[in-house]
């Protein structure tokens, strides 16, 4: 299903989804609800078991900011980014308008694409291509295509792409069911080039009110960002020009994992990879896991607390000079074990120059291969007045 170089019909995708719902299952994962107690005979005895999880609270669709950016908080376990190109005939303002209005039916559980289930904390989140903001203006913000770096391998199929749908919700029998019913409102508009769901770990309180979830190599993931109203205004979202003022720009990259190689490192080795420790978050350098590393403290010898070649180190906003980036990583198991990347930012610049710094000397990236990357203008929020991508395609 993962693969850039195959795609199944949109049909045998929509007799899977229903396969899927009708047996209770979602590949890869379990359901976190138990039986409900509920028997269908008077004489039979009840089933016994926990009670059923609550329902997430809903998230609202409409508003000056996409949901699925910075709502809900902390974030769903469970996404599924969908990256497609749109025909050469086809309108963009009136699909985007379409996709807003199903997003809207859905979030709210109206639409009977749904079969049923309910919509608890999904969110579903869109945003355009370079080539599709070009065609909108040349100098708006997410008109620049990703340049390429090193350790990747990434199939043609599998670079670039018009359109991103990520699909968050708590419920994961949601996320394909969600995927069908966008897919089916889009019809032969679209040709998806790759997609690839993910998860994330259990949230870890990590000081300051903050809590982030461990990636699959054991550490906790995605400490540092802009958290509060004033870092989100200046490093989050865009500004302006008027038609994307509320929208930012989102980085999507699939990385495969040497788990193997990494998990023979010792306890030790593997914290200097990071420059953290693995059980509690905290920099090598002391401190607290929100406060972030002192990377000028040295041992009495003179050697930095956080190596040199420490990922927290290379990848920081002040040894980079850049902004703050909103990160989050979702384990993968297919196509093969490793993380899903997803950064939002209001200057591209911010994750280029990151990953150009982090490049020279990581030691991170040693045990990463990058195939698949896209970046993408997410779209304002929209409402009723105002459909989803009208101030560039209306």
């Amino acid at each position: 299903m993962h693969r850039a170089d195959h795609r199944p019909s949109r049909r045998a995708f929509l007799d899977v989804t229903g396969a899927m719902v009708a047996a209770g299952l979602t590949a890869g994962c379990t359901s976190d609800a138990a039986p409900s107690g509920s028997s269908s005979s008077a004489t039979a005895a009840p089933l016994r078991g926990p009670a059923a999880t609550p329902t997430p609270a809903a998230v609202p669709a409409l508003g000056r900011h996409q949901a699925g950016v910075t709502l809900p908080q902390p974030a769903q376990g469970n996404l599924l980014a969908l990256v497609a190109d749109l025909g050469a005939a086809v309108a963009v303002g009136p699909l985007l308008a379409e996709l807003g209005e199903t997003i809207r039916g859905l979030t709210a559980g109206t639409d009977p694409r749904l079969l049923g289930l309910p919509p608890g904390d999904l969110t579903v989140t869109v945003g355009v291509g370079p080539r599709l903001v070009r065609a909108a203006g040349a100098s708006l913000p997410g008109a620049t295509d990703l340049p390429r770096f090193s350790r990747e391998r990434i199939a043609p199929r599998a670079r670039g792409g018009d359109l991103l749908v990520q699909i968050c919700a708590g419920d994961a029998l949601l996320v394909p069911v969600v995927a069908a019913a966008l897919l089916d409102q889009a019809g032969d508009r679209i040709r998806e080039r790759w997609r690839q769901s993910g998860r994330r770990g259990a949230n870890v309180p990590v000081g300051e009110g903050l809590a982030a979830p461990r990636n699959v190599l054991g550490f906790i993931d995605g400490i540092v960002g802009p958290h509060t109203a004033a870092e989100q205004r200046r490093d989050l979202w865009l500004s302006g020009p008027p038609e994307v003022a509320g929208g930012t720009l989102a980085v999507v990259r699939r990385m495969e994992l040497d788990l193997p190689r990494f998990a023979a490192l010792s306890v030790a080795e593997q914290e200097a990879v990071f420059g953290r420790r693995r059980a509690s978050g905290v920099p090598l350098s002391g401190g607290t896991a929100a406060s972030g590393p002192e990377l000028g403290a040295k041992t009495p010898d003179g050697r930095y607390l956080v190596p040199v070649d420490a990922h927290v180190r290379r990848a920081h906003a002040t040894m980079v000079g850049v902004g703050l980036m909103l990160r989050r990583s979702y384990s993968t198991d297919e196509p093969a074990p490793g993380l899903l990347f997803v950064s939002f930012q209001n200057d591209l610049r911010t994750f280029t120059a990151t990953l150009t710094h982090m490049d020279a000397s990581d030691a991170l990236l040693g045990f990463t291969t990058t195939t698949a990357s896209a970046t993408f203008l997410i779209l304002p929020g929209f409402d009723r007045q105002h459909p989803l991508g009208a101030g560039l395609f209306g």
